[in-house]
Formats: C-alpha cells, sequence, structure tokens
C-alpha cells in the first residue's frame, strides 16, 4: 500500500514547444491492438514495472491485466508480481496453477485478502485477470504455466502461521526454531504497533528469533529436493514466508523511528523477492510486476532522491540494466477512485478532480485531451521535456478536495518512466465486496480555483 505526502508547489507554465511535443508523441489508446508500440518496445527485456497512479482506479488495473496477457502470450513471461502479501498471493497463484487445494472460483480466492485495503486486489478487475490465467494455464504445462506472487512485507502473521503449517506437514525438525518465533510474538496478540514499541522502547525485539528461522528454513533446502513442481513450490513458498517474517520484523522495529529507512527495507525487500522469484523460474525467466508509481518510477527522478529514499524502479534499472528494464507509468487527469479517508476507515468512492494547473497531467490534457501512449526516448532530450513537474500519486488514503496541498510528487516524466499510459477520465475500480451508498464520499464535481 502507498501512503502518498508531499507538499505544494507551483509549477511553470508549459511552453507551447512542449505542448507540440507530446501533441506530436501521444500515439491513440483505444484497444489491445494500440499497444503494439509498447510491445515492440518491451522487445527482448526480461523486466517490465507496470505502475498505477492509485490503488483504486479501474483502467490502471485493466490496460496493466491488457498488457500482461500480451506479454504472457507472445513473449512468453513467466509470472505477475504484485505490491501484495505473499501469503494471500500464494493462494492466487495456487488457484492459477489448478493446485488441488486451491479454491473453487477467482472471487472466492480474492476474497482471501482481508487486511486493509481489501480492494487493492478483492476486485472485478482483477478476478477477470485471475480467471483469464486459470484458463491459460490449464491447457500448458507446468514449466509453461505463468504464476501470480506478491512482493511485499506487510504479512509478519499470516508468514509465521504459514511457516507453522509447513513445518509441522512437511519438516518436523524445524518446529523447534518456528516455535521460539511464534512464542517470541505472541505476546503481541498480533498487534504490529504493539511489538514496533516494545521494540523501540522496551527493547524487546523478535530479531534473533526470526533470522535463526530463515536459517533453518534455508537449511531445508539442502535436506532433499521435491520430486514435483508443486512440493518445489510449497517449499520455495515457505522459505520467502522466513524472508518476509525476518524483513517484516525489522520493518515494524525500524516504523516507529520513521524517516527513509522503512521505506527503502520495503522496497528492498520486494526487489529480493523479485530476484527470488527469477532464479526460481531458471535462467529463462520473465518478470511482470504490478506496483504504483512511487515503486516502480524510478526514484532518481523524483524528490525521493534528496531524501535518501530508493525504490523498485531504480533497483531493478540499477541491477538489470543489461538484462532489459522497461518501466511504464500511468496518470489520468481526472475521474473517480477507491480509497479511505482515513487508515482503515471504510473505503469510498471519491471524486478526482481535475490535474494541478501546470502539472504532468495538466500538459498532458493541453496536449491530447485524449486516452493516450507515450514512449519516451532521445526526442525527449529537451530542456522543457526535462523539466521537474508534479506528477499525481493517490494513495489508499486520499482527500480529494485537498489536493493543492500534496498528492503530486515533482518528477522528470521522461527519465522516471519508458512509456506512459495516460487517460482523460479513469473511473473507481469495482470492489468484490461493493461500494455502500452511504459511504460513496463523492465530492463536487467543481474546485476551488488552484486545485
Amino acid at each position: 500500500m502507498t501512503r502518498i505526502h508531499r507538499g505544494t508547489r507551483r509549477e511553470p507554465a508549459p511552453s507551447p514547444e512542449l505542448i507540440d511535443q507530446v501533441r506530436g508523441s501521444a500515439r491513440p489508446l483505444r484497444g489491445a491492438g494500440d499497444l503494439d508500440p509498447l510491445v515492440d518496445r518491451i522487445g527482448d527485456a526480461r523486466f517490465v514495472l507496470l505502475g498505477e497512479a492509485s490503488h483504486g482506479t479501474s483502467e490502471f488495473y485493466t490496460w496493466r491485466a491488457a498488457i500482461s496477457r500480451r506479454l504472457i502470450e507472445e513473449k512468453g513471461f513467466s509470472f505477475i508480481a504484485v505490491e501484495g502479501d505473499w501469503p494471500d498471493c500464494h493462494r492466487v497463484d495456487r488457484y492459477v496453477k489448478g493446485r488441488g487445494d486451491a479454491p473453487a472460483s477467482a472471487r472466492e480466492t480474492l476474497r482471501g485478502f482481508q487486511r486493509w485495503p481489501t480492494w487493492m486486489w478483492a476486485n472485478e478487475e482483477v478476478a477477470e485477470l485471475v480467471e483469464w490465467l486459470r484458463g491459460r494455464n490449464d491447457s500448458l504445462s507446468e514449466e509453461r504455466k505463468a504464476g501470480f506472487y506478491g512482493l511485499d512485507v506487510y504479512s509478519l502473521w499470516d508468514s509465521l502461521h504459514a511457516i507453522l503449517e509447513y513445518v509441522r506437514k512437511h519438516d518436523p525438525a524445524a518446529l523447534p526454531a518456528a516455535m521460539a518465533a511464534f512464542r517470541c510474538f505472541e505476546p503481541f496478540a498480533e498487534d504490529v504497533h504493539d511489538y514496533a514499541g516494545a521494540a523501540r522502547f522496551a527493547s524487546e525485539s523478535c530479531e534473533d528469533e526470526v533470522v535463526e528461522l530463515l536459517r533453518e528454513m534455508r537449511r531445508i533446502k539442502g535436506r532433499d529436493e521435491p520430486p514435483t513442481p508443486d512440493q518445489r513450490e510449497t517449499r520455495f513458498a515457505a522459505e520467502q514466508n522466513a524472508l518476509v517474517l525476518r524483513d517484516a520484523e525489522a520493518y515494524y522495529r525500524a516504523m516507529v523511528r520513521g524517516g527513509s529507512e522503512t521505506w527503502n527495507l520495503r522496497d528492498r525487500h520486494m526487489v529480493e523477492t523479485l530476484e527470488r522469484l527469477v532464479a526460481f523460474h531458471g535462467p529463462d525467466a520473465r518478470a511482470i510486476v504490478w506496483e504504483h508509481n512511487t515503486h516502480v518510477g524510478d526514484a532518481r527522478f523524483t524528490d525521493m532522491n534528496a531524501r535518501g529514499e530508493v525504490n523498485v524502479g531504480q533497483l531493478v534499472r540499477e541491477r538489470r540494466e543489461a538484462d532489459g528494464v522497461v518501466i511504464v507509468g500511468f496518470s489520468a487527469w481526472r475521474g473517480t477512485v477507491i480509497a479511505g479517508r482515513e487508515w482503515e476507515a471504510p473505503m469510498r468512492r471519491m471524486t478526482v478532480p481535475p490535474g494541478r494547473e501546470g502539472s504532468w497531467e495538466d500538459v498532458l490534457h493541453r496536449a491530447s485531451g485524449a486516452d493516450a501512449l507515450l514512449l519516451f526516448d532521445d526526442a525527449w532530450n529537451t530542456s522543457d521535456a526535462l523539466a521537474v513537474r508534479g506528477h499525481r500519486a493517490i494513495g489508499v488514503v486520499y482527500h480529494p478536495e485537498r489536493e493543492r496541498f500534496g498528492n503530486y510528487v515533482p518528477t522528470v516524466l521522461p527519465r522516471r518512466y519508458d512509456a506512459l499510459l495516460h487517460f482523460e477520465r479513469a473511473e473507481a475500480l469495482r470492489p468484490l465486496a461493493g461500494v455502500p451508498v452511504d459511504e460513496r464520499g463523492e465530492v463536487p464535481e467543481t474546485f476551488p480555483s488552484g486545485v
């Protein structure tokens, strides 16, 4: 999940030359066939990172799905890895691969996402993609089935319970280490804030226990080689849960200190998980990543760099440039979105105002006025194109009436991404739980000047 806080900033007015450049570069975006230039640009790249400007916009999900389907079908990409918890996404992976203990349908599988914000993955747009993956995989051999995985670090308790279940069934020798970790966390009753406070102010930490458990889970790998793909994936998932447990423990301890450390811990964990997935799938593996723009758009070309923050896009470019990395950002000029007004508040359907004057959204609206695909190349090496402008970022907590006070990330757009999908009006996604009428949270279509 992404929380967005940015200060206000007056943007320079876009020059006629910049408007002309964007207008001349914008390609129409009406159907999957209009993605041909992007697919050609991706070429043989092994890493394709697909962003989103919010966690609650239908077009961002449906167009990422359209891109992903083409990459899996036409270029043999191995898996989709998302900004979601490993245990919940592992359940989705088992469903799309037809494992025997998987739920009966995509919707039933996705309803297992119970941690707020549930709508991020428990929505109709993802359900359609998951059903497509299941239908495609059913006719393929094990090594050609595309997977679905979670990269995030939040699932401390779920990962711990998954490890206990695994070692009880498959490796009792690791049970003492697992129980030691469980007993250490047990007094905090699955409340990460209580644990973080105790670890910070009372010097009570479970760091040693989770590090030892990860060592034990890694020793399991050397004992024998599981004979089937299903068993190999089950063991891999157990070790990954131990890695999540280690990094989540460090994340929640760092959380109370604030600063850039927690952000960097989280994004480095996501990159380490991505690398593990690529290694697990073999030397020809190719990866699709779905995360917020703030994670996949290269941090070096935003104000994150000045704050000492790194992100997935930057780290993958730095480590994997030789293998080919393509980063695709997303934007919308106006529309609606699903979000909450406070952390863990009920989800609401909110109106997104027109992009702030001088922002990249405003430039794209003035230049194109329609849904468009932009590919960035050497032609964008001009002072106008490389100027820093705000680029809207909506998190899971959102106050549209306060947009002039934040929600815009200072961005060098043609450097942050390799391509951008822009939508003039984007609609809220469709949560599986629905949006109660009394929780729509609409704000007026007319906003104060300067918003």
